[in-house]
């Protein structure tokens, strides 16, 4: 049960910033996968600040790095979302409306 929590925690203060939020919503605007120099470009951030909300990402489990000679692809992990989504939503009723 705690260490649910800690990965919830973990997912969280990674979502929990804007640059990161844009990395992620231009990755699943390319199929869920992208090179680092798209994201780079996306951010308009220098390459140690794009480099360090990769890492929170990727430590989060939210992505995944491939290298193919020098190169970095990112790739979305859609089943860390859900089960984000599933584990934030326990004791919530669905609303009827």
């Amino acid at each position: 049960m705690m260490e649910n929590l800690k990965n919830l925690e973990k997912t969280a203060k990674a979502l929990s910033d804007i640059n990161r939020l844009k990395i992620l919503e231009l990755l699943a605007s390319q199929g869920g996968t992208g090179p680092c120099s798209s994201i780079q470009d996306c951010l308009n951030l220098a390459q140690p600040s794009v480099s360090h909300h990769l890492k929170i990402l990727q430590e989060a489990g939210l992505i995944r790095a491939e290298k193919a000679g020098r190169q970095y692809t990112y790739t979305l992990q859609p089943t860390v979302f859900k089960n984000f989504i599933s584990g934030i939503s326990f004791g919530m009723v669905p609303v009827s409306g």
